[in-house]
């Protein structure tokens, strides 16, 4: 059977009528089926009434050759003109995560049409709609950017640099479920990257990282190494200072490291002491060096860090709760979350879920999300973390 889960406020929004930007809550619903025709009707039917100009569809991956088809059937049953779409490993709605599941999530965005620009492309998606829009651009001063990106693609990295430099945008989303053809779209169009780009003066936002990881010891600089070998830090072995910062009691069980202990390096420029999470690729215990799956030059830096269910339900709680300081009393519009198919079910409880640690912290408002295969936060991407992005 079916299941049917509509997060929405219906308050303001009579069946059948358009609401005005702005004055309602946004709109979202979730379904599960295998059947993807059935599925997008059902959300339609639970969606009805509900005004908006934009809509979100995130799928399993069993829905990837389906995209344009179930947009097509969602814009006819529903009236919203414009519509993005991506497929994740999982699905995520208000309270609600679905990993591995076949189902479908929709949100409408409530906003006007000159508030949000549709994108496609590769490594010139940025510079394009720069050529295509500068008015509108210059006018939406960072706007937020949702991008949807196939990690296929050997431009994926260069694609999602290219669109924050071309934009000049704050980005989220993620990488995509690597299934079919076209595992993203926008406005029918696809490529390596896809999303939209929303205007400030259209909608306020607030977002938030998660990196589910606690630091183990204090930044080091890399003073020797070739390539993604960490060779000495600060001067002495690497192999030497991993040890000193992860502490004996880990020390002494190498063959548990492995999703225990990362390597994290920082941001440059971040004034939040952000950084990436990068997997351990092995050690020598003869030569003391230490590699890590990215290339780190001489004189950068790194440190480590342990994710595992506590530290990534402390960290869950403390950004939401650093989220909630943030709005104040400013109410919750809708949502969007995404989070990396390694959390989710793989690293909490479901009496500590990602969405119920929000709903908790933040209360019940529409949102919707997917399980990606890393997530983009600002102008890079990123791993093991949860994006966060509140429509206020």
């Amino acid at each position: 059977m079916d299941r049917l889960d509509d997060s929405r406020s219906d308050a303001g929004v009579a069946p059948g009528a358009a609401a005005k930007p702005g004055n309602v809550p946004f709109a979202s619903a979730l379904c599960l089926g295998s059947d993807w025709r059935t599925v997008a009707s059902d959300l339609g039917d639970r969606l009805s009434g509900a005004g908006g100009r934009l809509g979100i569809l995130y799928t399993a991956e069993s829905f990837a050759p389906h995209l344009d088809a179930m947009t097509g059937l969602l814009r006819e049953r529903l009236g919203v003109p414009d519509w993005v779409s991506a497929v994740g490993c999982g699905v995520i709605a208000s309270g609600e995560e679905h990993y591995g599941e076949s189902g479908a999530a929709v949100l409408i965005v409530d906003m006007p049409g000159d508030g949000y620009r549709l994108f496609a492309g590769g490594r010139d998606a940025g510079s394009n709609l720069a050529a295509r829009e500068p008015t509108w651009l210059a006018e939406a001063v960072m706007p937020l950017v949702l991008a949807h990106v196939d990690p296929r693609y050997p431009e994926a990295m260069d694609a999602v640099q290219g669109l924050a430099a071309g934009t000049g945008g704050f980005l989220v989303g993620g990488l995509t479920a690597a299934a079919g053809d076209a595992p993203h779209e926008a406005g029918g169009a696809t490529g390596c990257l896809s999303g939209v780009a929303l205007s400030p003066a259209a909608v306020e936002v607030a977002t938030a990282l998660s990196q589910g990881c606690i630091p183990l010891g204090p930044s080091r600089i890399v003073t020797r190494g070739k390539d993604n070998v960490l060779i000495e830090l600060d001067g002495r072995p690497a192999l030497d200072v991993f040890f000193e910062d992860i502490g004996e009691e880990l020390a002494s069980g190498l063959r548990r490291l492995g999703g225990l202990v990362f390597a994290a390096i920082p941001v440059e420029g971040s004034d939040t002491a952000d950084y990436t999470v990068r997997n351990l690729v092995g050690i020598d215990p003869t030569s003391k060096v230490v590699a890590i799956a990215e290339a780190v030059p001489e004189g950068g830096k790194v440190r480590f860090c342990r994710r595992d269910r506590e530290s990534a339900v402390e960290d869950m709680r403390r950004m939401t709760a650093d989220l909630k300081h943030r709005i104040g009393n400013r109410p919750i519009r809708g949502g969007i979350y995404v989070s990396c198919a390694a959390r989710g079910p793989n690293q909490f409880e479901p009496s500590e879920s990602e969405t119920g640690i929000i709903r908790d912290a933040l209360g019940d408002f529409p949102l919707v999300g997917f399980f990606a295969n890393g997530e983009l936060n600002r102008d890079r991407i990123y791993a093991y973390t949860g994006v966060l992005t509140l429509f206020l």
